[in-house]
């Protein structure tokens, strides 16, 4: 049932808006309408909140299509509609109000098209349609402009993946086991609200909610496989395709940057577990974009937190209150910008802004990564006892000569704890953002390099890899690694992260096993950074072979790690010798 009302929002409101646009807004009144059906192309209908001004006129759209229930957006909706545009908040296909089946990334290409299209043709709309949101609402977006809508003007993805397999589902070929399990303990809960009365084995299933209780696998001990088909059959598809193959193909963003035609603001964030999709974004359509002005208009924001935290406080650290950005002003400025032609600076301002940590301050660059910065890198070294914080692993810019590796056992049955870094969606259980690495620095699994303290402030900002010469007992295992600041009272910040299957080190589509004992080169994707070391810092690199349960545990077998059941110990050995020099190679800013 529609129901119609106005409602007039307070004069401080507008004068909120005012300091962020730059301009003084008017305060219109707003028309509402709940639950308007749209009809896709298959017949499936839709249901959207249709937020817009009551005054003659046509306005721009603004749109968000969200699994996360549209009744959720209402304050925050009401307050755009207010600056003078139609804001529509549609739930996805199978989700809340909307009719249809619910499945991640498989409807919203065409759903997404479809309501743009809807959108623009409403009497009250302008014509243009601009889509905004976080998350898999940055995922709703990408995927829509993709299919280049006539009427699709720009997007605002915060916090998005570029790959639902490299950058969302898996990493390095690693189940990204913490986040898979709790968001989809968050969509089941709809799912067994549509299902229960139905579906005996979805309302017995739900003994077994949350999946987030991060049992480690084999799956059947994990949930009843009967209701994980019916309440979240897409886990299932997830863990059975853990290759880049055609089921992750078919939604590659990466893929389809020459289709997108339209500017974007992209807002990633430095412990946000989409970061490294964010940033593959921003870079792929400013390169390959389907038109001139779709390349020359990509925007890039890196804050501190995104899934980690989008306050002040991100984990243990608190950043300082310039750290925080309110994302739904600088929407609206950069749409007031966009598609209405206000003079705000927008257009004038430089197209890269992030967050420096250590110095706490706000960057600005032409580029990404900014110019300037030279690839240095900083090789390990040891005596044979790297093991724990007490060994004698060392990080320097010195070559190595004839040195002896490291070694150590990963135990499956006994992985190394997660501790902070990138993930959500459950803090109560696990917190993420930056934390305290030196228990984990305290087990003989973890292999330890650091660096001397610095002298002067040294300032990394950019891609970040570890090219690491290793070998196994075992004919696959994993290899992490996380880049570390280490303050003078000993608090070990975590700064970013990779973790490499060994089977996919040469390919995320086709698996190739290891030969025990035989020495490889393995390459560590850790995203990226930007971080000043503070005079008085020491740089470390953690290296092993598990980050649980933020990534599923490698059973050091042939066997998929949540479908196997046997599992045995492997002994990991790092080289960093002449012939095999392993070096963390940074990003570093001119001194």
């Amino acid at each position: 049932m529609k129901r119609r009302w106005l409602v007039a929002l307070p004069v401080a409101l507008g004068m909120v808006m005012c300091v962020a646009c730059g301009r003084a807004p008017r305060n219109y009144k707003v028309l509402v309408q709940q639950n308007v059906p749209v009809k896709m192309r298959d017949g499936v209908i839709l249901r959207a909140d249709v937020y817009r001004p009551d005054a003659p006129g046509k306005f721009p759209v603004l749109l968000e299509r969200t699994p996360y229930n549209k009744a959720a957006k209402v304050e925050t909706a009401y307050e755009d509609a207010t600056h003078g545009y139609v804001v529509i908040i549609q739930d996805c296909r199978g989700r809340y109000a909307s009719a249809g089946n619910w499945y991640p990334f498989k409807h919203e290409l065409n759903d997404g098209y479809d309501t743009v299209e809807w959108a623009a043709a409403l009497p009250y709309s302008d014509g243009k349609v601009g889509m905004f949101g976080s998350s898999y609402v940055g995922a709703t977006q990408m995927l829509a402009a993709i299919t280049h809508p006539p009427h699709l003007a720009g997007i605002f993805p915060v916090v998005t993946a570029s790959n639902y397999h490299r950058n969302w589902t898996y990493q390095g070929g690693a189940l990204t086991q913490w986040f898979d399990e709790s968001w989809t303990s968050i969509l089941a809960q709809d799912t067994l609200d549509r299902v229960v009365s139905q579906d005996t084995d979805a309302m017995n299933s739900a003994k077994a909610l949350p999946l987030s209780q991060y049992s480690l696998f084999p799956l059947p001990a994990a949930a009843g496989a009967a209701g994980l088909q019916a309440l979240a059959p897409y886990f299932l598809d997830w863990i059975h395709h853990p290759s880049y193959d055609a089921y992750w193909k078919q939604w590659s963003i990466e893929a389809n940057y020459s289709r997108i035609r339209v500017p974007a603001f992209h807002i990633g964030g430095w412990y946000d577990l989409f970061l490294g999709g964010t940033l593959r974004n921003y870079l792929g359509i400013k390169a390959h974009g389907g038109t001139e002005a779709a390349r020359d208009n990509q925007r890039l924001l890196i804050i501190v937190g995104g899934h980690a935290g989008m306050g002040r406080k991100v984990g243990d650290v608190d950043f300082g209150a310039s750290s925080v950005v309110h994302t739904n002003a600088l929407m609206l400025r950069w749409y007031d910008w966009l598609l209405k032609g206000v003079h705000n600076g927008m257009g004038r301002a430089k197209p890269v802004r992030y967050f420096e940590m250590g110095k706490d301050v706000w960057q600005e660059a032409d580029s990404w990564p900014p110019a300037g910065e030279r690839a240095a890198d900083f090789y390990l070294h040891s005596g044979s006892h790297a093991n724990t914080i007490r060994g004698d692993g060392t990080l320097s810019t010195a070559q190595p000569g004839s040195e002896r590796p490291d070694s150590f056992v990963y135990n499956p049955a006994n992985p190394v704890p997660t501790i902070g870094g990138r993930f959500c969606c459950d803090s109560l259980h696990l917190e993420p953002g930056a934390r305290d690495q030196s228990p984990n620095e305290a087990r003989p699994d973890v292999l330890v390099y650091s660096t001397p303290p610095f002298t002067h402030d040294f300032t990394v900002t950019g891609p970040v890899k570890l090219v690491l010469y290793a070998s196994s007992s075992a004919v696959d295992t994993d290899f992490t690694a996380k880049l570390v600041d280490v303050g003078p009272d000993g608090f070990a910040r975590n700064l970013t992260g990779g973790i490499l299957r060994a089977r996919y080190r040469n390919s995320a589509e086709t698996p190739e096993f290891l030969t025990p004992k035989k020495i490889y080169k393995f390459t560590i994707d850790l995203w990226a950074t930007s971080n000043d070391f503070r005079a008085g810092h020491r740089l470390r690199l953690d290296v092993t072979s598990s980050n649980f349960p933020r990534f599923d545990r490698n059973l050091n077998t042939r066997e998929s790690p949540e479908l196997g059941s046997q599992w045995v110990k492997a002994t990991n050995t790092v080289y960093h010798d002449a012939a095999h020099p392993s070096a963390l190679v940074l990003p570093v800013s001119p001194q």
